[in-house]
């Protein structure tokens, strides 16, 4: 068995989803707002477009702490 010393799933890239008491995942009705963990930054959405759109660009950059959010 061979150990890697880089994650899988690094820490740089974890998040919480929150999802508003007003969402409804069942109708694809999606508000809430995502946490970077290891900043503390956070992204507030009003649609899975939005949330989706968000992680794509931020994959793309590659820095999960760069960018729009607050």
């Amino acid at each position: 068995m061979t150990l890697h010393s880089l994650s899988n799933y690094p820490s740089a890239r974890t998040y919480v989803l929150k999802l508003h008491r007003d969402a409804a995942p069942a109708q694809w009705h999606l508000v809430g707002r995502l946490e970077h963990i290891a900043s503390g930054d956070h992204f507030d959405f009003s649609n899975g477009e939005e949330l989706l759109a968000w992680l794509v660009q931020r994959a793309a950059d590659g820095d999960p702490t760069q960018g729009d959010m607050t």
